[in-house]
């Protein structure tokens, strides 16, 4: 994928990526070591994340202030080439890191989860990024920032999740859980309106590394994309439909086919065939990439 606005490594190898035989841990690996980026493999209930950051010798740059963590899984369902999610996600974030990198900025820490996916049956607590909060824990990260960007690869809207605000309303969770939540989404706003970022909406969305976090004990919260036109319908519906947001957040529970007409299209694409790179829009991924580099000089 070649686009002016991009940097060639590590674009260069976004269709290796995403063909249906690849080696994703493998080839995140390779950019980042071409890239010179440190990282270190954190294997966590069986499952492997990579963690990126300035320095991960004895993480000393842990100290004041905490570091910002940015979020992209990289596992996909089988038979979809998970295109938008979410490999776009990854290489927007390996772009960030190297920005990072030729700045010589510190405060952040870059983090490729796996098992994202779920499969049928399983539960929220399969997640990867759930065992991984109590691995964040140890490292001192407890008071980051935490930041997921999925699906964010198709869209000039940028969308800011509600959907674990809705779920501690839901369960009448403490002042103090809230707090943090609206404090992550509040922040996220404040960076994209002093980026000039006017395309911008509150929503509840699909599950993302947010729900793991949450049940771990993390705050963290989901950045996504979606095109004006599916975002102003979304919007329309959920202000017309006060439960089309449980239904939208259950969504991945169903065939999302024969859910609610109102979910958009780019969001009933994940995790199928459809989800490839045809798909998506190149000419607004400069937009995610400001946005995620804001978030970690705020």
């Amino acid at each position: 994928m070649n686009a002016p606005y991009l940097n060639p490594m590590p674009w260069r190898r976004f269709m290796d990526f995403i063909s249906p035989s690849a080696e994703r841990f493998a080839i995140i690996e390779e950019l980042l070591k071409e890239a010179a980026l440190e990282y270190k493999v954190l294997d966590v209930a069986g499952n492997r994340h990579i963690i990126t950051t300035p320095n991960t010798s004895g993480h000393k740059y842990l100290n004041s202030p905490p570091p910002t963590i940015l979020v992209a899984h990289y596992d996909r369902v089988e038979g979809s080439p998970g295109a938008n999610d979410n490999s776009v996600g990854v290489f927007l974030l390996i772009e960030t890191a190297i920005k990072f990198k030729k700045r010589k900025e510190m405060n952040w820490v870059v983090i490729f989860t796996d098992k994202e996916e779920l499969k049928p049956g399983e539960s929220l607590l399969a997640q990867g990024s759930y065992a991984l909060a109590a691995c964040l824990k140890t490292l001192k990260m407890e008071n980051s920032k935490i930041f997921c960007f999925d699906a964010c690869g198709n869209g000039d809207t940028l969308i800011i999740s509600t959907t674990i605000e809705y779920l501690l309303k839901k369960d009448g969770a403490s002042e103090k859980q809230l707090e943090s939540v609206i404090e992550l989404r509040n922040y996220a706003l404040e960076v994209a309106r002093n980026l000039g970022i006017t395309k911008i909406f509150l929503a509840p969305t699909l599950f993302s590394d947010d729900v793991g976090f949450f049940r771990g004990g993390l705050a963290a919260q989901t950045i996504t994309m979606l095109p004006s036109a599916e975002s102003s319908k979304l919007l329309t519906e959920l202000r017309r439909n006060q439960e089309f947001t449980e239904v939208l957040i259950n969504a991945e529970l169903r065939d999302l086919s024969i859910s609610s007409l109102a979910i958009p299209n780019t969001w009933r694409s994940l995790n199928t065939p459809k989800d490839s790179h045809l798909r998506l829009t190149p000419r607004n991924f400069r937009t995610v990439v400001r946005f995620a580099e804001a978030l970690c000089r705020g």
